[in-house]
């Protein structure tokens, strides 16, 4: 699988739920997740292609889980595993550490947040798919959590939406090796141009800044 081109045009990236609960030691479901993420430098590399983008001036998206909130889904008549299980555990309470961006990842001036989605996808019943459009994106680069939820469901949205995608293999992690295996391996590559490595994509972005005339 080849490692496309990154027009600085037409390209961003995509960081999905950089949360305290996920990613921040004493976060509700970092426990879950410690083990993977710690293996292969999830978040440290995560930061790195953050920084990376912002230095080559990629526009930088931000597609954030719901946050709980009292009363989300005590009158819902439908509601999947998934949402099941963070109303039961709270998992990025509003108002609470756990729901705050980790300190590194605070969005800056001129990046975009998009409005929260409820389930997995990035996309569905949110403002992602627009803002990405009226700023004239048409490849993205995505990173984040999880790699089996979130991030395959975002993923797979944005290739039925028509975007290019990259996902970046370790800067994402999930709660086990066999669901990496399954997600990065079997499921993203159906819908993804590339799944590349941290170095891989960081030996691409900077090219980018390279490029740009002096």
């Amino acid at each position: 699988m080849s490692i496309p081109k990154y027009d600085k045009e037409i390209t961003a990236l995509v960081v999905i739920d950089p949360y305290n609960d996920f990613i921040s030691e004493g976060g509700k479901v970092w426990p879950r997740i410690q083990g993977v993420a710690e293996a292969n430098n999830c978040v440290p590399n995560m930061l790195a292609v953050l920084n990376a983008a912002r230095q080559a001036q990629l526009r930088i998206f931000f597609a954030m889980h719901r946050r709980y909130r009292p009363g989300d889904y005590e009158t819902w008549k439908y509601i999947a595993p998934i949402q099941k299980g963070a109303w039961a555990r709270k998992t990025f309470e509003y108002g609470t550490w756990g729901g705050e961006f980790r300190a590194e990842f605070a969005p800056k001036p001129g990046e975009i947040v998009a409005q929260e989605h409820w389930c997995s996808s990035g996309f569905a019943n949110t403002d992602l798919d627009l803002q990405l459009k009226k700023h004239g994106i048409h490849r993205l680069i995505v990173i984040g959590l999880i790699a089996h939820t979130c991030v395959e469901a975002t993923v797979r949205f944005a290739a039925e939406l028509g975007y290019d995608v990259t996902v970046v293999r370790d800067a994402t992690a999930d709660y086990s090796d066999e669901m990496m295996h399954a997600a990065l391996d079997i499921n993203i590559p159906n819908y993804a141009s590339a799944v590349v490595t941290t170095k891989q994509i960081l030996e691409s972005i900077s090219s980018v800044e390279a490029l740009e005339p002096a």
